[in-house]
């Protein structure tokens, strides 16, 4: 049986270690989301002008052709609203959201200890909160991160 897993939310709750860990936990590759941006939103991201629909929609049709082109994947992707999340589900009817879940100041705190990443100021951040809409429980796993990284994946683990 196939395993597709997308670990979602907003900058800073823990994406890609939380997605790479469940990947080596599954022995399936990961692969982040941010590394199919096109230069021109990284630029933007660069420069904490925030994505809009237009900008990400070529971006999400290119993750969907990865998942469609996997058998077995966890990628990291944003997902912010149901309608990126329908790119993203398109011809992939095993694809698991996994909703990684926290408050503003949770994440913003983690942003700050960052270093080196493209994704700059809390502006950038309460834009992403602002396009949030948050998967319903039927869409996707919720899981609670304001607890220990191995906790996180192991709570995903336990729910699939």
């Amino acid at each position: 049986m196939n395993k597709k897993y997308v670990v979602m939310g907003v900058s800073g709750c823990g994406k890609s270690s939380i997605g790479h860990s469940l990947a080596t936990s599954l022995g399936i590759p990961f692969f982040d989301g941010d590394d199919y941006h096109s230069s021109e939103n990284v630029e933007k991201m660069r420069n904490g002008i925030p994505l809009t629909d237009e900008d990400r929609k070529e971006w999400l049709v290119k993750l969907n052709s990865l998942i469609q082109e996997q058998d077995n994947l966890v990628l990291a992707c944003s997902a912010l609203k149901p309608e990126y999340r329908d790119i993203l589900r398109r011809g992939c009817s095993d694809l698991t959201f996994c909703y990684l879940k926290g408050d503003f100041e949770t994440i913003w705190s983690r942003h700050k200890a960052r270093e080196g990443h493209y994704f700059q100021g809390s502006a950038m951040l309460e834009s992403q909160f602002n396009t949030l809409i948050e998967p319903s429980e039927q869409e996707a796993l919720h899981i609670d991160i304001d607890q220990p990284p191995e906790k996180v994946v192991h709570d995903i683990l336990a729910r699939v």
